[in-house]
């Protein structure tokens, strides 16, 4: 089986997120142009990092990203991998990710569990604590957001259900964004899985972004790879390989989890 994927490497305007609805809306019909299978977008698109703003910004239970996302799904007949936005439920803000299928039911809402010192989330935004997995594009998936990937094992943790694609959204600085290559490889190499991983570009107040969004094999093969200005970029991969990968080296059969603490 053949699965075909869009990388929305897109801008975020700051704290605007009427612009960035827009953006998503454009990208989206690209995408559909393109007959792609998934869309995937970065992280905390709606705002950016405009935390000390949330209270104006974030979006209320996550409605307006919701209905969009779903409008647009079954109005194009594509799967959108959401990215994430800002959001706020109960008094509390999350950084949240929506997943929704081509039939625009909303098969995933995940709250990123690692929150990032260096950009202050953890002192606006509230940590989730709960696993995802879907089904998308008759695959089965998980998906985690930006720093959550330098924790080999929660992706572990998610992954262990058989999930054979990550989808990974990110506002990954490009200061460090040699690590993000490194850390997303060596991610699908450990989980034996096809990683698609969607970082923004542009520039916020404190940081200037440079998207290098790519997708990678089970082999930790680069198959596809953006380069630093906003694009879509298109990628297919075949999901037949990972049966022959995991057949080779069995390292969830292998695993030890009676040591592990």
């Amino acid at each position: 089986m053949t699965i075909k994927v869009g990388l929305a490497q897109t801008n975020v305007t700051f704290a605007n997120p009427d612009a960035n609805f827009k953006r998503v809306e454009e990208y989206v019909r690209k995408a559909a142009e393109q007959e792609v299978d998934v869309v995937v977008f970065p992280e905390m698109w709606n705002t950016g990092y405009a935390l000390n703003q949330l209270d104006q910004l974030a979006d209320e239970n996550g409605k307006r990203t919701q209905q969009l996302l779903q409008s647009l799904a079954s109005q194009y007949q594509l799967n959108i991998v959401g990215g994430s936005v800002a959001t706020k439920r109960n008094g509390h803000f999350y950084n949240t990710s929506y997943v929704v299928s081509d039939q625009g039911a909303v098969v995933s809402a995940y709250d990123k569990v690692h929150l990032f010192g260096l950009m202050h989330e953890g002192e606006f935004i509230t940590a989730g604590s709960d696993e995802t997995s879907f089904e998308l594009a008759q695959v089965p998936s998980t998906g985690v957001i930006c720093y959550d990937i330098r924790f080999p094992e929660w992706l572990r943790t998610l992954s262990r259900h058989g999930a054979q694609v990550l989808y990974v959204s990110a506002e990954w600085p490009d200061v460090r964004v040699t690590q993000w290559e490194l850390l997303v490889r060596a991610r699908a190499i450990e989980n034996q899985a096809f990683v698609v991983a969607v970082n923004r570009v542009g520039d916020d107040p404190d940081n200037h972004f440079n998207g290098h969004s790519l997708v990678v094999d089970p082999l930790g093969n680069i198959i596809a790879q953006a380069g630093e200005q906003e694009e879509l970029k298109v990628a297919s991969f075949d999901l037949e390989s990972i049966e022959a990968v995991r057949g080779q080296i069995p390292v969830f059969k292998d695993r030890r989890p009676d040591l592990y603490k």
